[in-house]
């Protein structure tokens, strides 16, 4: 039996990793009580002592603009760890799935970034998490990097929860227009790497090629502003009383909010490799939504 050893386990990844995983083999989930990444000797040890066939790590520093003025920490968490892992699969031939960003990319242009287009990110966050990658690629493990973005669940911080929560309490609602992107349920993403992993215990011959980066995001794009209108809307359509009607959701550009962390215009990202290679299909964004808001409604209620 497959022995899968997950970090992150209680974040908006890990909790939908840990349903999805379970059916693969023996699942050991790790949270920040039972492997704190702030203690890389312990992270490497534990993984000797396991021995897992899979390594996946869904446990990231993502406190985007905290990291402004704690890149030490953010370092630690986001590339130091990473890299101990990394060699610790390497030594034991075991795959290192880990979860990166569309912010190591500069957020230019309007075209979906593809794997091999240039990276130049522009704030400590995805300056860690692309120091994260490239150890990764340099210990020679096998892996699979899953860069994604805009991500969200019923569980844990995340915008879809905030926009339910601000538009429960105010009648007006301003969100930034001038930034696009796909919104990733954790759930899509669980339920891919699954599928992945399973494939790649069946299938040899795909076993000696996939290792690499790849791009995991849902399909289409939108805006914050247009995510937060699909949000309220749904929210309204469940009967949940909300004091802001979608109508009075407004658009508002980047300059009109400023953050000490820079964001990028443009996080689409294209996931052609990734459906080519592994032969999934990813639905638009607004199919994984539904479950999400409708729990985080719920709760409103």
């Amino acid at each position: 039996m497959k022995r899968i050893l997950l970090f992150g386990a209680n974040g908006q990844v890990g909790w939908e990793l840990q349903r999805a995983l379970a059916p693969l083999g023996m699942l050991i989930s790790c949270d920040r009580a039972m492997a704190d990444l702030n203690d890389i000797k312990a992270v490497d040890n534990l993984i000797a002592k396991i021995r897992p066939q899979f390594i996946v790590n869904a446990a990231a520093y993502t406190a985007v603009d905290k990291a402004e003025s704690d890149e030490a920490g953010a370092r630690r968490i986001n590339s130091e760890a990473v890299q101990a892992m990394a060699v610790a699969a390497a030594k034991s031939n075991a795959w290192l799935v880990h979860y990166s960003t569309d912010y190591v990319f500069s957020g230019d242009g309007n075209s979906p970034y593809a794997e091999t287009d240039v990276t130049g990110p522009r704030n400590i966050y995805g300056r860690t998490k692309l120091d994260g990658e490239e150890a990764i690629r340099a210990s020679g493990c096998r892996h699979l990097i899953f860069r994604t973005s805009w991500v969200y669940a019923a569980r844990g911080n995340n915008f879809a929860k905030t926009i339910l929560r601000l538009a429960s309490e105010r009648t007006e609602l301003k969100v930034i227009a001038d930034q696009v992107g796909a919104p990733t349920s954790a759930e899509l993403i669980a339920d891919i790497t699954a599928l992945v992993l399973a494939r790649l215990s069946q299938e040899s011959q795909l076993n000696d090629k996939a290792s690499g980066t790849y791009h995991l995001v849902a399909g289409g794009e939108t805006s914050w502003y247009g995510f937060a209108q699909f949000i309220v809307k749904q929210a309204l359509q469940l009967g949940v009383a909300l004091t802001c009607p979608a109508d009075q959701v407004l658009p508002i550009s980047t300059a009109e909010y400023p953050l000490p962390a820079h964001r990028p215009a443009n996080s689409r990202l294209s996931t052609r490799k990734l459906q080519s290679t592994f032969g999934v299909a990813l639905p638009e964004w607004q199919h994984h939504a539904q479950r999400p808001i409708h729990e985080l409604a719920g709760a409103i209620q």
